[in-house]
């Protein structure tokens, strides 16, 4: 006899979020596994299914009931349970009542403790069929929606009207209720194509007989890959290339169950309007893959996904045609109305707009950044000049109607107004550099000025937040300092900038002077935060924990300096003297602590007893010298690989010299040695936290 079934579950609907469709799917089938899961029901495999009107997931060899349990419970000992004629006692009496059994139905059990009364009940697992409607009605219960609706004179409530429930065992319907449906064998095709229901025999034969009779792709990711797919064909054939990104592909995924893509144009004169803003408008408004050339310079073509295979597709170009040329005349509006003034003279404008209501507008937010870019570019030889002037006008395009209309394209069209008024090229491209990296893994700015502005711009957005105590806390980040810590961060060590942390935040409090906000007090916090990014931003390169936290322990404020340091523990570590010489450096480190008063300092070398003491004065006299002078070229690595020639000497000292001796003189003398081993590592990182093995 089988003893395991094949599953389909699908909820049939109205159009879902396409945004959300993928993630929809994910967390629906991942509450109906792990409901199986916790009922001790667990598939071979699963296959989840997630287009416009329905979420679905075939699960395989799903046992077709649990297992039976045996079900114990301890009562009172023995000795407790009967009085010394041998009646039973309250507590045993108690104990059966509360098992719902009688005195002579529990047992005795002999236990190392002595003897004891237990009960002990079988208990038959259930049938897979009668557990499946509560667990799926668990999982859309906890899926993540946001708002949830009613519809009709419904009590149920989900993220969009549900019209059917498939719920198959096999070749059986699982008789159950979800959503206050019955559940069946038939799904639905497609809206137009195969708007009648479609018979499912088999879960195995689901995907299959979707696509094959009701003209339904199922497989998201099937889907994505086709659309994919057809839209490269498509530009390939003009000798083109689309812009596909994956947002934009996701989100059309889950508009479409039987994609087809259709090509369209648009007038030539269009062309003369940016690009980025014709293709925000395509991407953004119509969902559209914009096509260019070789060059990367935009086409007068697109390509839209159509979810209908028509025998005129002609009619669908013209459609769509029609749709995008009144966005594209608006965007050409924008583009010429706005250029009739300098950015310039916007400026007064953003003393209107608030930044944040303790902090000011955004002029007053551009003044302080201004004064921060000045300094950064004297400190590191850029034009300071120019790091002022594309501060002064870093949110001037947001008084302009293309930005106001296109949010997206804030710094972007920055960079072409200033532009269109003469303004110098480091300047204009600066406009648009601030704002990198958008996103996790963007690029970062180019041009000096760029990563100027890029950094004084979050800077000054960290300071002030901390400084009125709005730090971000749990998931709650409205001001995404998050993002800008760490992009800090990365502009300064990926760019290879000569800036201090701490002198930044500190050069960022100083344009606060004229306020009433406090930035001194939250300095530290500001700082902890910023560098506590760097965890995460190295554990996406591999490094381990232990590594970053020997080089964090030394709490440096230079980013470009931890960098350095963090690389030569990562090349220290995959020596064959690393694992001793850290194990040496615990142990020094577990003793100094122990030291009550100061650590001696001072070696006497009158006072060595011991060969070894001798031996490690001398090595460590000579290592320190050339050290010394790496340190000072931040050659760090090099030093550690220096100073992995002490491993012997240091092992041959502890294995032959009593460190804490009574005589107070060789003791403090020895603490003095192993505190300058010591402080020689630690000029580089704690190597005594790292772990081998």
């Amino acid at each position: 006899m089988k003893n395991t079934s094949d599953l389909l579950i699908e909820i049939g609907t109205e159009e879902l979020p396409p945004k959300a469709l993928s993630k929809l799917s994910s967390a629906f089938s991942q509450g109906i596994i792990e409901g199986l899961k916790k009922a001790g029901l667990v598939a071979s495999e699963s296959i989840s299914y997630a287009s416009p009107r329905r979420l679905a997931i075939h699960l395989k060899d799903v046992p077709i009931a649990q297992a039976n349990q045996t079900q114990e419970r301890r009562g009172p000992a023995l000795k407790a349970a009967y009085d010394a004629e041998g009646n039973p006692t309250r507590a045993a009496q108690g104990f059966a009542r509360g098992c719902g059994v009688d005195i002579a139905d529990l047992e005795q059990r002999e236990t190392p403790k002595g003897t004891w009364l237990y009960f002990v009940k079988q208990i038959a697992g259930k049938q897979t069929k009668q557990l499946l409607a509560d667990i799926v009605q668990q999982s859309l219960d906890q899926l993540p929606i946001p708002k949830r609706m009613r519809w009709g004179s419904n009590h149920v409530e989900f993220v969009r009207p549900v019209h059917w429930l498939l719920m198959l065992s096999d070749n059986e319907v699982i008789k159950g209720s979800v959503l206050d449906l019955s559940a069946g064998n038939t799904s639905r095709g497609h809206r137009f194509h195969h708007p009648d229901e479609v018979t499912i025999n088999h879960p195995s034969e689901y995907a299959n007989t979707l696509k094959t009779q009701a003209k339904v792709i199922a497989d998201f990711a099937e889907r994505r890959a086709i659309i994919k797919q057809q839209v490269q064909e498509k530009a390939a054939a003009i000798d083109a290339q689309a812009v596909i990104s994956d947002e934009l592909l996701d989100e059309v995924t889950g508009l479409v169950e039987w994609p087809v893509a259709v090509i369209g144009n648009f007038d030539i004169q269009f062309l003369d309007v940016p690009q980025e803003a014709l293709i925000s408008a395509m991407q953004g408004h119509q969902k559209y893959f914009p096509i260019v050339d070789n060059d990367g310079k935009l086409m007068a073509h697109f390509i839209t996904i159509a979810n209908i295979e028509s025998k005129e597709p002609s009619k669908i170009s013209e459609g769509n045609e029609r749709v995008i040329r009144p966005r594209f005349s608006d965007a050409e509006f924008f583009w010429n109305q706005d250029r009739s003034k300098t950015l310039a003279s916007r400026r007064d404008a953003s003393k209107k707009i608030v930044f944040q209501h303790k902090l000011g507008s955004v002029f007053d937010k551009t003044e302080r950044v201004a004064n921060l870019a000045t300094v950064m570019a004297d400190k590191i030889g850029a034009d300071s000049t120019h790091a002022a002037r594309a501060a002064e006008l870093s949110k001037c395009d947001l008084m302009t109607e293309m930005v106001y209309e296109f949010t997206s394209l804030q710094g972007v069209m920055g960079r072409y107004y200033a532009q269109n008024d003469g303004e110098a090229d480091a300047v204009a491209n600066a406009l648009d550099e601030q704002y990198m990296p958008r996103y996790s893994g963007d690029q970062l700015p180019k041009g000096k000025i760029g990563q100027i502005l890029a950094i004084a711009d979050k800077v000054d957005t960290l300071v002030g937040i901390f400084a009125i105590g709005q730090k971000p806390t749990g998931t709650k980040d409205p001001f995404a300092l998050r993002r800008a810590a760490l992009g800090v961060l990365r502009i300064i060590i990926e760019c290879k900038l000569d800036f201090d942390l701490a002198e930044l935040l500190h050069a960022s409090a100083n344009t606060y002077a004229e306020s009433d906000i406090d930035c001194e007090a939250s300095y530290q916090s500001t700082l902890s935060y910023i560098m506590e990014r760097l965890r995460a931003y190295y554990q996406e390169q591999g490094i381990s924990i232990d590594s970053i936290d020997a080089v964090a322990s030394l709490r440096p404020t230079h980013p470009l300096d931890f960098e350095q340091r963090i690389k030569a523990v990562a090349s220290f570590r995959q020596l064959a003297e690393a694992e001793s010489l850290a194990a040496a450096n615990k142990r020094i480190a577990n003793i100094l602590k122990k030291v009550k008063g100061d650590i001696p300092t001072q070696v006497n070398p009158s006072y060595f007893k011991e060969d070894q003491e001798v031996a490690l004065h001398q090595e460590l006299s000579e290592y320190a010298a050339q050290a010394e002078v790496l340190f000072s070229d931040s050659d760090y690595a090099v030093a550690l690989t220096l100073l992995a020639g002490l491993r012997d000497t240091v092992d041959n000292f502890f294995d032959n010299v009593m460190v804490m001796d009574k005589d107070e003189t060789l003791r403090n003398n020895r603490l003095a040695l192993l505190n300058q081993l010591r402080t020689l590592f630690l000029k580089v990182a704690d190597v005594s936290v790292l772990q081998f093995g």
